[in-house]
């Protein structure tokens, strides 16, 4: 999808959920060309995979107090590169997407909503690929990827509704 630069457009051009969750898989090559929430929710996954990492880090038992502290100013890095991300896929709805007055208000911006999915992204990427923990059974892994795979379905199916009340007028979205 080109990127717009010029004028506001109808909320049609708003990703789709299929080409968001490609974005989530292509962290590796930010693309200049491709559509700026779609570069953005990239990023978001990209930051919510190092937060994960990170986070795992802090939590090896073998971890000293030093790694703790690093870990933890490394995790505020990432907080404030995912908001930045946040904010520069709100910023394009501000700029790009018509909203109707007297539409019902969404109760967060889509750039939010963008970063859950991403989250959950990674939850279920981690699920499905992460190392057998010993202290569970193969059925309970199982069930955990399950979930967090049916979460991240769940995620995707309301922001398609969302897209298509956002095009069809139903819905606004918040802009700060």
């Amino acid at each position: 999808m080109p990127i717009d630069h010029g004028h506001r457009l109808d909320a049609a051009q708003l990703p789709t959920p299929s080409a968001l969750l490609r974005a989530f898989l292509e962290t590796d090559h930010p693309d200049p060309t491709r559509h700026r929430v779609l570069d953005a929710a990239s990023g978001l996954a990209s930051c919510h995979d190092r937060r994960r990492r990170v986070l795992e880090q802090a939590r090896d038992p073998a971890a000293s107090s030093s790694t703790g502290a690093a870990c933890g100013r490394l995790v505020d890095d990432i907080d404030n590169d995912r908001n930045a991300l946040i904010a520069r896929i709100d910023d394009w709805v501000a700029a790009h997407v018509e909203h109707r007055d007297g539409a019902s208000l969404h109760t967060e911006t889509l750039g939010a909503v963008i970063d859950r999915m991403a989250a959950k992204w990674i939850a279920a990427q981690q699920a499905m690929a992460g190392p057998a923990q010993t202290t569970t059974t193969p059925r309970q892994r199982e069930a955990r990827t399950h979930l967090q795979w049916c979460r991240l379905a769940e995620l995707t199916d309301g922001y398609r509704d969302l897209i298509t009340d956002v095009t069809e007028h139903r819905r606004r979205l918040p802009v700060w």
